[in-house]
């Protein structure tokens, strides 16, 4: 299969010689001329969930509520010319809806967000996209927070510390479908494995579920009930039932507490 089929007439000769092999209509002669049959060019450049090889560049979306932030980790991705940001979020919730109506291949996403975090995100664009990548860029080098993010649909966790040196290969690994941790957190998340191996615990278990999580981070950040069940499509009541059972679970009293467990956990910056 390898290009030692009939090439048609043999040795040099250029006319019409015999009527068999030569009917592979004369009239596409011009190689580059007309929409005849001939060489497919390579399709998946430009389209489908990633760039092929030499193809289109990987489509970013950047997420972060910090505008400073989005602006120098823009900096850095597009002096890549296999990277480029087309979209930008300052929430977890812009950033769904982000790609919903964009065409991007991979989510750049800060864990702490206001109205839905890095993680609330991952996990629901894991479910409407599974075809997306997408990265976690974070400041906390936390055991807990990296679990969550692999189970959370992430295929990578970079520290903002070291994004300078370590948020490029991140992508283009996220790219090929490989994970990616960067060098420091690897160290400490093996170290925290070891322990818990060695102790005969099972790795950290999250406390609430995900929708108490997101009603926790919406108490946290001041909302009032009739403003959480307007943002998340359920009423007032249910709200308040997942805020008592919250207290409960977490051992709590007010909403004061509950705020200084979502700082605690990485719900929302101090």
């Amino acid at each position: 299969m390898t290009g030692r089929h009939t090439p048609g007439p043999t040795g040099p000769t250029t006319g019409p010689t015999g009527p068999t092999s030569g009917s592979t209509s004369p009239s596409t002669a011009g190689p580059s001329s007309g929409p005849g049959p001939g060489p497919v060019p390579d399709s998946s450049a430009g389209s489908g969930p990633g760039p092929g090889p030499g193809g289109a560049p990987t489509r970013i979306l950047l997420a972060d509520d910090h505008a400073l932030v989005r602006g120098g980790v823009r900096l850095i991705l597009d002096a890549e010319p296999d990277l480029t940001v087309v979209a930008e979020a300052s929430d977890g919730a812009e950033a769904v809806a982000m790609a919903r109506s964009h065409a991007v291949d991979l989510a750049v996403l800060d864990i702490s967000m206001p109205r839905r975090t890095g993680l609330q995100a991952a996990r629901e664009l894991s479910r409407l996209r599974p075809e997306l990548r997408i990265l976690i860029l974070t400041m906390y080098d936390n055991e807990q927070f990296f679990f969550e993010a692999l189970k959370a649909g992430a295929s990578g966790y970079v520290l903002k510390s070291v994004a300078d040196r370590d948020l490029v290969e991140a992508c283009r690994a996220a790219v090929r479908d490989e994970p990616f941790i960067c060098p420091g957190a690897e160290t400490a998340l093996i170290r925290t494995y070891l322990d818990h191996a060695k102790q005969g615990r099972p790795l950290p278990d999250k406390a609430v579920t995900e929708r108490e999580e997101e009603i926790l981070k919406l108490v946290a950040e001041g909302h009032s009930s009739k403003e959480i069940g307007d943002l998340l499509v359920i009423s007032p009541k249910t709200v308040e039932r997942h805020r008592a059972n919250l207290l409960q679970k977490l051992g709590m009293r007010d909403r004061l507490e509950l705020t200084r467990y979502a700082i605690r956990v990485g719900l929302i910056e101090p």
